[in-house]
């Protein structure tokens, strides 16, 4: 019998509950203070829209010298029957360090039973293995003072929201950008569509930043993942991170309630060897403009 995603639902609910028995104190498990009732609602009426994805965070001390560490938990509605996305980071990792600990994290839970809670079991898995990850530290920063070449990870978020207008919150994609040295671009307008790439961490971190407080109506809608022995740089599509405004059609008072161009826009992801993304990002085959 298929599992609905009320029945999800209900599990993420109690999982919740437990791990707030686990981490009762101050600053230890952190969620947005609507997240559970909104979720309670559409259990009360389940013909209503879906509730956002759940996501929180857990801070965790680790061995003797109380290493902090904090996991990031986002779950797709049809949790556990699906995975969860997580992602842990450690100021007392390096970037390469914290890769491979998320890496391991993930091979860990896709090795688990589909169907079972896992946040839980993926907390004690970093209670059990990040000492490992912090002691071979030294190693990879010895073997990276010798110039010894390393693989690294091109990471590629494409995002969609309804829309990106107001100019403290583009300002504030600029800035992260910018500081995780990312490439891509913004779309402003209707809808918006935003492309970051780089670190798959840097990238990790700019998806949570952005997202934070309260942005409810955005979703990572592809990822893409490319190795390369040495530097990513000659992956990157992009060169730069850049503001895109095309030709809008209407405008409608205050609220700049425009519906950007979209055929420019397909052009635009033509020439940076990203057609196939149109259809990702909305459902349907990209028509080019007539000029």
């Amino acid at each position: 019998m298929a599992v609905t995603v009320k029945e999800c639902l209900e599990l993420q609910l109690l999982e919740v509950e437990m791990l707030l028995s686990m981490f009762p104190k101050r600053g230890e498990f952190s969620l947005d203070e609507d997240a559970v009732p909104s979720i309670q609602r559409y259990l009360r009426n389940a013909d209503g829209a879906l509730p956002p994805q759940l996501e929180y965070h857990i801070a965790l001390d680790v061995g003797e010298a109380k290493v902090k560490v904090e996991l990031q938990v986002l779950l797709p509605h049809m949790y556990p029957q699906v995975a969860p996305q997580l992602f842990a980071r450690s100021d007392a990792l390096h970037r390469q360090q914290q890769l491979q600990l998320n890496t391991h994290l993930a091979s860990h839970i896709s090795s688990l039973d589909s169907g079972d809670l896992c946040v839980c079991e993926a907390v004690q898995w970093l209670k059990d293995n990040i000492l490992h990850f912090l002691d071979n530290s030294k190693t990879s920063s010895e073997c990276a003072s010798k110039g010894v070449r390393v693989k690294e990870m091109l990471h590629r978020m494409w995002i969609y929201s309804h829309h990106i207008y107001r100019q403290e919150l583009r300002k504030k994609i600029f800035d992260c950008a910018k500081k995780l040295n990312l490439t891509g671009f913004c779309l402003t307008g209707k809808p918006g569509v935003i492309c970051v790439e780089g670190l798959r961490e840097n990238c990790e971190e700019f998806w949570h930043d952005i997202r934070y407080p309260n942005w409810k109506h955005i979703s990572c809608k592809h990822v893409e993942n490319m190795e390369v022995e040495g530097s990513i740089d000659n992956l990157r599509l992009f060169h730069g991170f850049e503001d895109l405004q095309f030709q809008a059609h209407g405008d409608y008072g205050l609220r700049n309630d425009y519906h950007m161009d979209l055929g420019q826009f397909l052009e635009y992801l033509k020439q940076h060897q990203s057609g196939h993304i149109f259809q990702i990002l909305f459902g349907v085959q990209g028509k080019l403009s007539d000029n």
